[in-house]
């Protein structure tokens, strides 16, 4: 048996739509910054309960135009999660700022409100914003990460890579701070035949610096009135995203149901698995357990054909790009440990039970001899 831990070919059901919508795009011929952009704008952020989006090339680029939106520059400091991927503080550092790393939470493997506290009261005098991160697809505890904010006069930007059609408090994640930032890369829940990406904002002016940042500074024709990148969300991948938008709710609830079977199947000593806070909708991207012997546990189930991978193996702070700033291992103990024990399993919506089980299997038996 062969298990693949996105499962793409599901999506193979709605080709048919998907060849239509990019048909359509070519017989237009129009393929930067059309109507199928405006409309998948104004639809993803309704969708995510909020006044304006803006299309950008990637969710690093919607990172970084979010960055530059909010005005962070050289000597300013952005309190982060050192276990996400390295887009989150490599970032903040091509702004010329510095990343402030804050341990996790070792039950939802988020951003530790007590520990961005921590660093504010010691020293908040460069800090300008806070990114808190919904890993794998749990949102982060926004309320005390709020509070701070305006107590320090902060900005909050969501990283809500991994986190489409996830709710805190009801209310969707990329919709609680400043600004939420998307990805659509092929993977993800909600996933582009290539790359893309999102910021979705309730503030006008926030949105209008945006756009100009995504187009080159372009204010019309060549008139240029800051200086900008070329960051455009093209018009092939926001029709097939338009097309993906529709089932995304539904692909959800079904990465949420096998998360359940996973649950009530994997009943292991020293096995951990992902929580789901009261506060939250998990949308599980992944499906995150912990292990002891995590490579002897990735080999085995390697080798009867199922896909896992390591989200994140080195936190950000240990990575040889980041040396520069000095911070030796052991100093955030939380997210050193977890990432040498979290292995991501298949939990997509193409994923039937009867995989859900062989794969619990292989985990059990695994186990009897220590993982």
């Amino acid at each position: 048996m062969k298990i693949s831990l996105f499962g793409l070919d599901v999506q193979k059901i709605i080709n048919s739509e998907i060849f239509k919508a990019i048909h359509e795009v070519i017989e237009s011929g129009v393929y930067v910054l059309g109507e199928n952009v405006k409309k998948f704008e104004e639809e993803f952020s309704s969708y995510c309960g909020v006044k304006y989006g803006v299309g950008v090339n990637s969710g690093t680029d919607a990172l970084m135009l979010a960055l530059k939106a909010i005005g962070i520059n050289e000597g300013d400091e952005v309190i982060t999660a050192p276990n996400s991927f390295i887009a989150t503080g490599s970032t903040v550092a091509l702004c010329g700022a510095k990343p402030i790393f804050a341990d996790i939470d070792p039950e939802t493997y988020n951003l530790d409100p007590n520990n961005v506290e921590k660093i504010l009261k010691r020293n908040s005098a460069k800090v300008r914003a806070i990114i808190p991160v919904h890993l794998y697809g749990h949102p982060v505890d926004m309320d005390p990460i709020l509070e701070l904010a305006k107590e320090y006069g902060l900005y909050v930007i969501e990283d809500a890579a991994q986190a489409h059609g996830a709710t805190y408090k009801g209310r969707k994640t990329g919709s609680l701070g400043d600004i939420g930032c998307f990805s659509f890369y092929p993977t993800k829940n909600l996933g582009a035949c290539g790359d893309g990406g999102m910021l979705v904002m309730n503030d006008e002016e926030l949105a209008k610096k945006a756009r100009l940042l995504r187009d080159y500074g372009r204010d019309t024709g060549y008139t240029h009135t800051i200086l900008g990148y070329n960051s455009r969300l093209d018009e092939v991948q926001a029709a097939i995203l338009r097309v993906k938008l529709k089932y995304l709710d539904d692909w959800v609830e079904k990465r949420r149901t096998n998360a359940k079977i996973y649950r009530e199947l994997l009943d292991i000593p020293d096995l951990v698995l992902p929580v789901e806070k009261d506060y939250a909708k998990h949308a599980y991207w992944v499906y995150v357990i912990r292990a002891k012997q995590r490579e002897k546990l990735q080999d085995t189930l390697a080798k009867k054909g199922v896909e896992t991978a390591v989200t994140y193996p080195v936190p950000i702070h240990l990575q040889k790009a980041f040396s520069y700033l000095g911070i030796s291992d052991g100093t955030f103990p939380v997210a050193e440990k977890i990432s040498n024990e979290i292995l991501s399993l298949p939990v997509h919506p193409g994923l039937r039970e009867e995989e859900i089980r062989y794969i619990s299997r292989i985990i059990k038996e695994t186990s009897k001899h220590g993982c």
